[in-house]
This record gives C-alpha cells, structure tokens and sequence, in this order.
C-alpha cells in the first residue's frame, strides 16, 4: 500500500485546494415578465429572449 514519505504541508494543501470554490449563477433581468431568470434559460413563465415560447409553469 502507498504511504507518503513526508507529510504534506498547509501552504502546498492549501494551494491544492485553492480551486475549490462555489461559483454563483447569472441571472439576467427580464424586462418582458418583470423578473430575474438563469441565463440561456426559459422563465417560469414561458418566456426566453422577450417571446413566450412555452406555457407557464404549474407554480403559477
């Protein structure tokens, strides 16, 4: 079985680790349904690039 020969210090784990991290997702401002919505995604209420394109969801 593989054992490390020196432990690993917290400067070199930690640069390791500087890559995980959360990420917050784009919202746009919808001027057609008075919303906020997910980038490249329909809103709740049918609308993607200012045209109703699919029925609202059931939520409404």
């Amino acid at each position: 079985m593989a054992v490390p020969a020196r432990r690993t210090s917290k400067a070199k784990k930690n640069k390791r680790r500087t890559h995980y991290k959360l990420t917050a997702p784009s919202v746009q401002f919808d001027a057609t349904t008075g919303d906020y919505s997910r980038s490249h995604r329909v809103s709740l209420k049918g609308y993607y690039k200012g045209r109703k394109i699919a029925k609202a969801a059931a939520a409404e």
